[in-house]
């Protein structure tokens, strides 16, 4: 369980200079849960804004925001991990560049910036379960808790791609 003190990226590796930026990691935070994301692929976060609904569409699409003149699709990601509240949320969108994709993903907090190595990424462990956890990357142990590096774009079915391609108005023909 996380505790509620802010952690600040002195606690680390801040030390270690010659981190390069691919060892840099975005660690937010989802109800209970820690997650973190390379830190190249955040193009920025921002507050929560207004979304634009879109009919029809799943529980945990948001749906669609104005950002500076362009159109982002944006997923509630504690919804699409099925993942319960901690009822303390500050929620923010993290929009990321995903392999010519541009969403954004609201999540509970934004915790830190993390170094590490890859060398300290640790394998998945193997579960016999019917839940996906083809989008896990890996763990980090941190401060007796695990913190979830997640494949972002795989946490995205091929229904999610396309209608974010539509709602951003990128649909490939």
């Amino acid at each position: 369980m996380l505790n509620d003190n802010h952690m600040n990226e002195s606690h680390i590796n801040e030390t270690d200079t010659e981190g390069s930026i691919d060892n840099r990691y975005l660690c937010f935070s989802l109800g209970h849960e820690r997650f973190a994301i390379p830190l190249l692929q955040v193009r920025e976060v921002i507050g929560v804004p207004e979304f634009t609904r879109i009919p029809y569409a799943p529980k945990y699409f948001c749906g669609i925001m104005n950002l500076r003149g362009k159109v982002i699709s944006v997923i509630d990601l504690r919804e699409k991990l099925n993942i319960q509240s901690r009822g303390k949320e500050e929620n923010c969108v993290i929009v990321c560049n995903l392999d010519h994709i541009l969403m954004g993903a609201l999540v509970d907090s934004i915790d830190f910036v993390a170094n590490i190595k890859k060398e300290e990424i640790l394998e998945k462990p193997e579960t016999q379960t019917t839940v996906r956890t083809d989008f896990i990357k890996g763990l980090y142990n941190y401060k007796h808790e695990l913190i979830v590096f997640l494949h972002l774009a795989k946490t995205l079915s091929i229904e999610d791609i396309l209608q974010i391609q539509k709602s951003n108005g990128t649909e490939q023909i």
